[in-house]
């Protein structure tokens, strides 16, 4: 067992530590298929091999050649470290500044094998939201951070640290970037090859910024979007009997059994993958688990008549779920579901993210591996059938809206396809009778006549149900307490309680209803044993609550009632930290929701403003190309510079996107900048005429 000493002294080279591979206890990533050519993989292998002496080449050349054509990248498994991945208390890493100690904090606790997905692969959740691409990257990194002086910045490209930059007092310890692609190259083939060639990577949000903090960021988020939908689409936020149906038990996905039952309603979650569903059961965020079709459905149906809140996980396809739903309406007239959504990783649809109907989970593992055009063609396939069953309860009475995923968006391309496939024998002793089939399919029934491109039959929930929380200010705000201490986290608790409670009583009836919900939620956070990993907390607020809330916590590090400094962040799905046509800017119609200014000024303004560390990615929750995310971390240590760098920086990082949004045109973002703006004197935002008499446009493009 090796310590954290040892880790910060760099990379183990004499002698080199015993190649043990995979850990067979750990869940682990699926093989990835970046089909490179000859010349490619030897250039992967050289990369690869930049980061060791020569002497070690002919050692290490022949395993790091294996794992590229066995798993499709190059982990470096050897140098996986023998210590437990955890958020350590900040006093034991061997650091000459806290900071570095807080971002060495936020990195473990991504590592953990309790939060992380695919811990040895370096994946946090979504399936491929990496940390570092390797482990040499990891060992360099906490080498860096462990000599790291005020003066310095450390600077990541894409999971690689490129060294340590001299830089001011008020600079950035950390500047993270990961997938920055020229637009062009930027799709996913593209990326398969450059992540395999160890040269980019996708750092989902927080995992590559190193600020996730388990799945209660998500339980929150999710709660809200619950409680949002049941008020807009049920006209109540009392959810007792009613029922929603979903899928994913994973990183992210993991969360919705929690949320739904603090919501008061039952959760019914598909997922195909044992072990992600046996880890939510035994943590206690899932209470039952089938995976016997006719006994899902009578629970739901029990539950449901006797009211009580219920989180039920069903072992097995989503879509065969969904279709056995409305088989049962078609043969009863009984609607069982109310609400519904989907959360597998369709970001990631052909490696591991979603996983077809056709086939068993082994099954599926190895054909995406042994015939990528197959599987592909069967994830279509099975997409088109998951959004008829959707469509046709949708027509009987459920509400659905796509939970940011990708899914209508993938849906949408499950268009024509054509493939060979022949018999083929699998591992798991099961044979799968294939023949050669030439299929012609139109996309899944999804798409909105007379919408934009952003737009579906269904509305995200960006565009329906959060968008407009979001444009009041309110976003996932979160602080992680490095001492580790249960009791601090109490403290900081009680803290956010009674600031929200206090300024809540001079603000609007929408602004207090989403107060409401969240004094709420922290009230119950600690009763609901959110905490996996860190010592963490989340809760959505405005400007005003994020200011208020960190120079409290602040003021109670100065004064000892905290014991450590405390780090805040903000999960990337925010106000300002995204643009995602798809999913945060889904409801920007003014024609600029393809355009990722916000989220790059946001990165660049944070790290001027005071951020500890800031954070700009590709990629990240609808996928590669598809999306722009920052993020940042802020060390709160009791000082004055501490609580003017959060005034300042906290004020931007709202502000930067309810401007944004209040120029697209939304009312809520109008009403909340014009109200900031008399609060705050230097501030000054161009807002937007409106255009009131629409027969002019008409009349001028007539002429």
């Amino acid at each position: 067992m090796s310590s954290l000493k040892e880790i910060c002294d760099g990379l183990p080279l004499d002698p080199l530590p015993p190649n043990c591979g995979r850990d067979p206890s750990v869940p682990h990533a699926p093989v990835r298929t970046p089909n490179l050519t000859t010349a490619e993989e030897r250039l992967a292998l050289r990369n690869a091999l930049r980061y060791f002496p020569p002497e070690l080449h002919a050692t290490l050349a022949s395993e790091f050649a294996q794992e590229l054509r066995q798993y499709g990248h190059i982990y470096m498994y050897r140098f996986c470290p023998a210590l437990r991945m955890r958020a350590h208390p900040i006093d034991q890493y061997p650091c000459r500044t806290k900071h570095a100690a807080c971002i060495m904090l936020m990195i473990m606790n991504n590592l953990d094998p309790d939060v992380a997905q695919f811990p040895q692969e370096l994946v946090t959740y979504g399936g491929n939201g990496q940390v570092f691409s390797n482990w040499a990257q990891f060992w360099l990194v906490f080498q860096y951070l462990s000599t790291m002086t005020e003066e310095q910045t450390l600077v990541m490209y894409s999971g690689h640290p490129l060294g340590l930059f001299p830089s001011l007092p008020s600079s950035p310890r950390c500047v993270i970037t990961n997938g920055m692609v020229i637009p062009n190259y930027s799709s996913r083939e593209e990326y398969e090859k450059m992540f395999a060639l160890g040269i980019s990577m996708y750092g989902q949000m927080t995992a590559g910024s190193y600020c996730y903090i388990g799945p209660q960021g998500i339980v929150h988020g999710t709660m809200l979007t619950v409680l949002n939908a049941g008020r807009r689409y049920l006209g109540s936020g009392d959810l007792s009997g009613r029922v929603f149906v979903t899928s994913g038990l994973g990183g992210m996905s993991g969360a919705q059994a929690k949320a739904a039952v603090i919501a008061g309603c039952i959760g019914v979650i598909a997922e195909v993958d044992e072990t992600p569903l046996k880890k939510r059961h035994e943590q206690g965020w899932l209470m039952e688990v089938t995976s016997d079709l006719n006994q899902c459905i009578q629970r739901i149906r029990e539950a449901r008549r006797a009211k009580i809140a219920l989180s039920l996980g069903y072992h097995g396809n989503i879509v065969d779920l969904w279709e056995g739903l409305y088989q049962e309406y078609k043969e009863t007239g009984e609607l069982l579901v109310d609400l519904g959504s989907d959360q597998t990783s369709l970001h990631n649809p052909f490696s591991g993210g979603y996983y077809p109907v056709q086939l068993t989970f082994i099954q599926a593992n190895q054909l995406m591996n042994s015939d990528p055009q197959h599987f592909k063609s069967l994830v279509h396939d099975s997409l088109r059938r998951q959004v008829a069953a959707i469509n046709k309860l949708s027509e009987a009475g459920m509400f659905f809206w796509d939970y940011g995923n990708a899914f209508l968006l993938e849906a949408k391309r499950a268009g024509n396809t054509k493939y060979t496939r022949n018999t083929m024998k699998l591992r798991d002793t099961e044979t799968l009778a294939h023949h050669t089939e030439t299929t012609h399919h139109n996309g899944a029934e999804v798409q909105k006549k007379g919408g934009s491109a952003t737009e579906f039959k269904y509305p995200s929930y960006v565009q329906h149900i959060m968008g407009d929380i979001f444009s009041l200010g309110f976003g996932p705000f979160r602080w992680v307490c490095t001492s580790g201490d249960p009791a601090d986290l109490a403290v900081t608790d009680a803290i956010a309680t009674a600031v929200l409670e206090e300024i809540s009583s001079a603000v609007t009836e929408r602004v207090r209803q989403q107060y409401s919900d969240n004094i709420r939620w922290i009230r119950e956070a600690g009763k609901h044993k959110m905490v996996v990993g860190s010592q963490a907390r989340i809760l959505y607020s405005d400007q005003r609550g994020r200011v208020s809330i960190a120079l409290a916590l602040n003021k109670a590090i100065s004064e000892g009632r905290v014991s450590a400094p405390v780090v805040i962040s903000r999960d990337h799905h925010d106000v300002s930290g995204t643009d995602s046509p798809f999913r945060e800017t889904s409801n920007v119609y003014d024609g600029s929701a393809f355009c990722a200014d916000m989220a790059v000024q946001n990165f660049v303004g944070d790290a001027f403003r005071g951020a500890t560390w800031v954070a700009l990615h590709n990629g990240g929750g609808v996928g590669w190309g598809e999306v722009m995310n920052g993020g940042f971390g802020l060390v709160l240590d009791g000082s004055a510079v501490a609580g003017q760098r959060a005034r300042v920086m906290l004020n931007w990082d709202v502000s930067n996107g309810v401007a944004r949004r209040c120029w697209s045109g939304n009312a809520n973002a109008y009403e909340t900048i014009q109200q900031t703006m008399e609060d705050q004197q230097q501030l000054m935002v161009t807002v937007p005429f409106q255009v009131q008499d629409e027969s002019i446009l008409d009349h001028a493009l007539r002429g």
